[in-house]
């Protein structure tokens, strides 16, 4: 039987609360044996701002997924050298794991609506399985879906309603260049992380 191996790529600047949850419940719902969370290099959309350093945000997840023992970090995508697409990671990442992982891409319901846009859309849909986690004020473009994907792939990307958590990293480091408290937002060592390294300020 396949291992099921969720992928929950992202900036992670910082991981909060919401990435965490968002992870768990994929987990439980999809019964995956383990989640990897794979840190972006810079990403190209990101230059606009200075982001934290690559191994500040590998400390921080490794903090943040610590007490998981589902939860483990993969730096694939810091490894790579190059553009940072998608279709490429999870090429890579079936070549790292083999043919007894089924992998399972973790999303936000935007997202989803976007992938005809993302690069190779029908190959990589079709090498792995979605799950949109959606929002009440974003769910799945069914026509669109639908009318690119076709009835075969469309049937790979899955939906998930979870509860809401208005929380987000842009948000975070706006507190925090604020002297506002972000407990309960970000994990208790995060927090201390952050603080201890003068992040955001």
């Amino acid at each position: 039987m396949k291992k099921r191996i969720g992928l929950m790529g992202g900036t992670f600047d910082p991981i909060h609360l919401a990435h965490l949850h968002i992870a768990e419940e994929s987990r439980e719902a999809f019964r995956l044996d383990e989640v990897r969370f794979i840190p972006a290099a810079q990403p190209p959309h990101k230059l606009e701002r200075k982001i934290a350093s690559a191994e500040q945000r590998i400390k921080m997840v490794e903090l943040a997924i610590a007490d998981n023992p589902c939860f483990c970090l993969d730096l694939l995508e810091m490894e790579r050298k190059g553009p940072s697409y998608s279709w490429l990671m999870v090429q890579e990442m079936q070549h790292k794991l083999g043919e007894d992982a089924e992998l399972y891409f973790i999303t936000g319901s935007d997202s989803i609506n976007d992938l005809p846009t993302w690069n190779h859309p029908r190959d990589l849909v079709g090498a792995c399985q979605f799950i949109g986690t959606t929002r009440p004020e974003i769910p799945f473009d069914e026509k669109l879906l639908l009318d690119y994907f076709g009835p075969e792939l469309r049937s790979h990307i899955h939906e998930l309603q979870v509860p809401l958590m208005e929380i987000s990293s842009t948000q975070i480091r706006e507190r925090v260049a604020e002297g506002r408290s972000i407990r309960y937002l970000v994990p208790e060592n995060v927090a201390d992380y952050i603080e201890k390294e003068g992040l955001y300020k």
